[in-house]
């Protein structure tokens, strides 16, 4: 009968961890037969990684994947494996999978379509193949099929789609597969994790099994992979427009082997149903993005300067989740094995044990800080079991400000020097909380998010300082939210005091009642604008007509934010080009070296912003 037990291998791999990315493919595949499966199915770059950026484009690197791979062949005794790859013919490198049935090498299938746009430079390292085309390729002697190929396996026909294949409409191979009437489409992927991104896969998915006529198969990476990127490692499989397999997304664990019986004379099988929650997505990859970064830098921990304001709060929650949740998943060995650490128990709380062993906090008090701040970073901290140590830094500042006084033969004022003032006592901040990651042998989280980033809200070299970002994918709006959210739903009552405070700088002097939104705009329509101006790439008046209908700001007032927005954008880009790594979360991001490029030198819309002036 024509029944295949198919095995869906999800991996965390690493770029240059040749060891360690063998055995997570080995172990899927053993994993795979001793419960008899057919055929196993990674995603696109397995062998590899898909982060391996400009390694692709040398010689060695596609060669050593291939000696990777001649490596695995021995392994696929009494099943087919489907491998992703580079390989590289002459000059040019492709981005393929191969197929090895029963230890022996069967083809290679290229993907013939690259993805460009957002985080994606394909181009920059793959050849796009070409439809229908088929050469031989010299595999270490033996003469192996490469192209657009299609297979069989016990009466049933198989091809694929690599990631972006799927994803470009008419042309997509898929409709030739259709009319090669496969039974069975493969899509081995590398598609980053982004909020929301896993309903539209699922529409994929669904309408590709209808339009295409076959059961359509979806196989992604897993994990923070080489620093920004983190992939969820979701499974899933339809027929007839419905779903019938679907993962638990963004897992600790090395590796994820999920099966489906594929019956060819079966017309239906039982639908699955899924549920999407943004809060609870942002909070598992950012979790895991912490855990894969921390071990996969060999990092002891991580240091933060918790000021007790909703930024930093938030990156302190998610360290706790990351202990919590990967307790919960992997159990307190195992947990502490991946880490690389070692744990006696003495209480009935291991996760705010482990917390207290990785993650070290600080509050640092300028002459304008509150006792509600304080309060606010030292009740959190304890509530999770972090280190807490607070100090001032006064002396500090005002040792600064005396040196530059009597260099410039004047005093410093709030008039006149009011960014100065602020800026010092910011970059104060850094060296300090520097050693204390130096001496933790930790990584040092920055607390900058995107609408920070958007307008420049940000001390070079002050709250900047450190060695990844979390949060600055993710608007100032959500956070905040988030943090309501994960007061009630992860169970963290001390938010309260932080959901209670109103989001400031704490830089001016008290009487001044310094607010962030006072001092830019509300977060709200930071994130209207950006959404426009960033993600849409619209331009200042096209803006103004969109928003003067959605917005409930008068026009004028509507007119000067969207003025302040482009031109405080415009002046920071140098700033975005020095912002620490940062975990790619939402749709889109700021990040220059991973989504969006901005020239740090131009006119800045000058002439763009008049033109609102004439309406």
């Amino acid at each position: 009968m024509p029944i295949l037990k198919i095995a869906c291998a999800t991996v965390n791999q690493t770029p240059l961890d040749w060891e360690g990315n063998f055995q997570n493919i080995s172990n899927s595949i053993k994993v795979a037969q001793k419960d008899n499966a057919d055929l196993i199915c990674f995603p696109e770059l397995t062998i590899t990684g898909y982060g391996s950026e400009d390694l692709f484009l040398s010689y060695w690197y596609p060669q050593k994947a291939l000696s990777q791979l001649q490596k695995l062949i021995p392994i696929c005794e009494n099943i087919t494996a489907v491998i992703g790859l580079p390989v590289r013919i002459q000059e040019k490198v492709y981005n393929c999978v191969a197929i090895i049935e029963n230890a022996e090498l069967k083809g290679f299938v290229a993907k013939q379509f690259m993805a460009i746009d957002g985080v994606h430079y394909e181009f920059r390292w793959f050849t796009p193949w070409t439809a229908n085309e088929v050469i031989t390729f010299d595999f270490f002697g033996k003469e192996v099929p490469l192209g657009d190929l299609v297979f069989q396996k016990k009466d049933v026909s198989y091809g694929f789609e690599i990631c972006e294949d799927a994803w470009r409409g008419e042309a997509r191979p898929g409709y030739r597969l259709k009319d090669r009437k496969v039974d069975v489409i493969f899509n081995p992927s590398a598609s980053h994790f982004a909020m929301g991104k896993s309903i539209l896969r699922e529409e994929l998915v669904r309408e590709s099994s209808t339009l295409l006529d076959a059961t359509y198969f979806y196989v992604n990476l897993l994990g923070n992979e080489a620093g920004r990127m983190i992939f969820d490692g979701e499974i899933l499989v339809a027929k007839g427009g419905k779903l019938h397999l679907k993962n638990k997304l963004l897992s600790f664990s090395d590796f994820q082997v999920l099966y489906f019986h594929f019956d060819k004379n079966q017309e239906s099988y039982p639908e699955i149903e899924s549920n999407h929650n943004k809060n609870e997505e942002f909070a598992q990859a950012a979790s895991l993005g912490l855990f894969d970064y921390m071990r996969k830098s060999r990092s002891r921990g991580f240091v933060l300067s918790l000021s007790g304001g909703a930024d930093s709060s938030s990156i302190a929650i998610l360290v706790a989740e990351m202990v919590k949740r990967g307790i919960a998943e992997l159990g307190l060995s195992g947990f502490t094995k991946k880490l690389g650490i070692v744990l006696i128990p003495m209480t009935d709380s291991p996760v705010k044990e482990i917390v207290n062993q990785i993650f070290t906090t600080a509050y640092q008090a300028s002459d304008n800080s509150s006792y509600a701040t304080f309060n606010s970073a030292k009740a959190l901290a304890e509530s999770i079991g972090a280190k807490f140590y607070n100090w001032e830094i006064s002396e500090e500042v005002k040792s600064y400000t005396a040196k530059i006084e009597k260099a410039i033969g004047r005093k410093l004022t709030w008039e006149k020097d009011d960014i100065t003032l602020q800026n010092i006592q910011a970059r104060t901040r850094s060296p300090i909380i520097w050693m204390l990651a130096n001496i933790e042998n930790a990584l040092l989280l920055t607390t900058s998010n995107r609408s920070e980033g958007d307008v420049g809200y940000t001390t070079m070299d002050g709250d900047t300082s450190g060695s990844i970002s979390p949060i600055a994918s993710v608007d100032k709006y959500f956070i905040l939210q988030w943090l309501r959210w994960a007061e009630t739903e992860l169970g963290h009552p001390m938010l309260k005091k932080v959901n209670a405070l109103q989001p400031t700088a704490e830089l001016r002097p008290n009487e001044n009642h310094q607010t962030d939104e006072q001092d830019l705009m509300p977060y709200s329509v930071i994130l209207e604008i950006e959404k426009l101006a960033i993600r849409d790439k619209r331009s200042p008046l096209d803006v103004y007509y969109i928003l003067k209908d959605e917005i409930e700001v008068e026009s004028k007032i509507l007119k000067e934010y969207i003025k302040k927005f482009f031109r405080l954008w415009s002046r920071n880009q140098w700033k975005r080009e020095r912002l620490a790594p940062a975990f790619h979360l939402d749709e889109y991001s700021v990040d220059p070296k991973s989504w969006y490029r901005f020239p740090i030198l131009s006119g800045g819309y000058e002439e763009e912003l008049k033109s609102l002036d004439e309406v």
